[in-house]
Formats: structure tokens, sequence, C-alpha cells
């Protein structure tokens, strides 16, 4: 059964500070996010979204993202600053997504957090922004990260991930070639929605019959626990030409039902190998309404637990890096200032 998760309202918090703030920033790809936090928990939380900017071009350009964080990030602390009704000298920790990313997405971030950190002489943590999304689920619970079998998936990372508590994990598997939420996106565009295409074609789907159009599954019967979806966004471009007549939300439900099937059945058979009673499923695609409403399904069936991040946490925001660093902070002593920003960071 599903675990109760924190609602957005109830992520944020009034009250006595309890302990010292973490501000945290965000900018790993195209939206600049930055949020402070008490301990567990949520005083500010704000985003300034690129996402109409982009949607001309149907797909992020990195140095039209780089520039508009530039001109978002100072103003945007501030906003979060003021929204926590906190001064800067407050602030007791910076923490900032420090990869994987757009390279020149993450240096505006990065390398704001550093500056300020140093400018306050407070400690500055760098975080993983995969690790971010595996641990967003827990966030808003009344319980810290513990042994589950992570899903993140979205835009550009699709992963299976052994949970035995913060910074002890193991990869499972991961996508061979496209990313569900980035093969969400191609299909889209093949059926020629608006950019972003998850949500357009997760809005489309229940209008359509999922099973009209029999797409492969590929390597849903694979011994490990890899991804594919490639192949399915190719299936769905020859397709295309032989119909004729109001067919795209039937393609929209029948491709979706192919990717949903996948990633359901190899959490399920990863979460049964390994014994494991906790499953949890973050990042942007794991709020496509299909996907929740499977995993909710299969996770009844087996008797597992089943955590899904709150809808405000599976985009990306910087909630969930300041929750990291929160977690990190109680286990480390010292500063990240020592390190770069690297695009390509292994989750570790």
């Amino acid at each position: 059964m599903a675990d109760k998760s924190a609602t957005s309202d109830e992520l944020l918090c009034e009250g006595r500070l309890s302990g010292p703030i973490v501000l945290s920033v965000e900018t790993s790809c195209d939206e600049t996010a930055v949020a402070a936090l008490d301990g567990r928990r949520l005083l500010s939380s704000c985003i300034s979204s690129q996402t109409l900017i982009h949607q001309e071009f149907g797909g992020v350009v990195p140095e039209v993202a780089s520039r508009n964080h530039l001109s978002k990030i100072e103003p945007l602390v501030n906003q979060a600053l003021d929204k926590a009704n906190l001064q800067v000298k407050q602030i007791g920790c910076v923490a900032a997504t420090r990869g994987p990313g757009l390279l020149t997405s993450l240096l505006v971030g990065y390398s704001f957090g550093k500056g300020l950190a140093i400018g306050l002489g407070k400690p500055f943590i760098g975080v993983n922004h995969i690790e971010a999304h595996l641990l967003s689920p827990f966030f808003g619970t009344e319980f810290g990260p513990e042994r589950s079998i992570g899903l993140v998936v979205s835009g550009g990372h699709t992963l299976l991930v052994l949970v035995d508590g913060v910074g002890q994990y193991k990869v499972l598997g991961g996508t061979v070639d496209d990313a569900a939420g980035e093969a969400f996106d191609k299909v889209a565009k093949l059926l020629g929605l608006p950019y972003p295409g998850g949500p357009q074609i997760d809005a489309l789907a229940p209008r359509g019959n999922p099973h009209r159009y029999d797409l492969p599954r590929p390597m849903v019967g694979s011994r490990d626990f890899n991804f594919s979806f490639s192949g399915i966004k190719t299936a769905v471009r020859y397709l295309l030409p032989k119909l004729e007549g109001d067919y795209v939300a039937d393609v929209a439900a029948s491709f979706q039902e192919a990717v949903v099937d996948i990633l359901v059945r190899k959490t399920m058979a990863a979460a049964a190998e390994l014994r494991v009673d906790l499953i949890t499923a973050s990042g942007g695609v794991s709020c496509n309404s299909r996907l929740r409403q499977r995993m909710g399904e299969a996770a009844e069936r087996s008797g597992k637990r089943l955590l899904l991040a709150e809808p405000a946490l599976t985009t990306d925001n910087a909630a969930m890096i300041g929750y990291v660093a929160v977690q990190r902070s109680r286990e480390i002593t010292g500063s990240d200032l020592a390190l770069d920003a690297d695009p390509n960071l292994a989750l570790a």
C-alpha cells in the first residue's frame, strides 16, 4: 500500500527556527530554483521555469538556459529569503547542485552557491542531482531514507537503485539509450504535440485506447534491470505513416502504456529478487498519472510499501537539494568548496 506523503502546502512550514538554516540552489538544466530549509522543515521554495522560453525550440538550448539562470539566480535567492522571513546572515549552510546536468547551467548555481558560502564564512555542500531525486520521496515523511528500491525516472535519467541509507546506493540498472522522459518528448513531437511532451501525452492518453496498437516492450524480459525506450519511439515513427483518421489519442495511450509497463515490471522484479519491502519513485516522469496508478496497483498486489515523490518535488527543484544537504550535514564536517561542478557526476 502507498505511504502518505505531505502535500505542497504541508511541506511549507511556519514557526520558530530549530536549527541551522540551509539555503539550496538548483540550476542543473532549465529551472532556476532556490529553497530555504530549517532541518526537515521547508521554509520556502521558489522556482523560475524556462519552459515557455524553450518551447519554441522544441527542447532546452543550453546557452539560452544559462543566460536565464544568470539573470534569475540573485532575485530568486532574495525572494526565497523574503518568503521564509529570513535575513542572509541567518544562513548556516549553502548547498547547490554539483551535477549531473548541463555544465553551463550547473556553473551558474554552483558558482553562486560557493561565492555566497565564502562570503558568509559558512559550509558549502555540493549535491548530486540524482541523489536528490532518489531521496525526495522521503521528504515530508516522519522517517528518513531507509532500505528501498528507488526508481528515478525523468527526461535525462532512468535508473533503478538499491538504497541502504543516505549515501549508500547501488545502481542496479539504467537506460541503454533514451531516458523514459526523453522518449515521451520525442514521441510527443512525432504526434505534433507541444514541448514538453510528457505532460501532453499524460493529459491525452485517458481519451485513447491503450491496447489499440501493440507496441514493443524492449528488454522487459531480460535478466538484468536495464531499460531501453528507443525501440518504442522507433515503432511509433514507423506506425504513424500507416494510420488515418483520429488516431493521436490511441497512439499516445498505447505508447504511454508500453513505457509504464516496462518501468513497473522492472521495478517490481528488482524488489522481489532483492527482497526489499519499500519501493520509491521520483523524477519528472514519476508525476505521470498512469505510472502512479500502475505502481500503486502492483505494490498492493505484491504486499509492498510504495512511496511516491510528492508532485511538487518530481520536477527539478531546490527543496530536494536542500533535503540531501540536511541529511549529509548530520554525518560530515568540512566543506565541498574544493570540488568542481561535474556534468557527468555519477551516483556514489
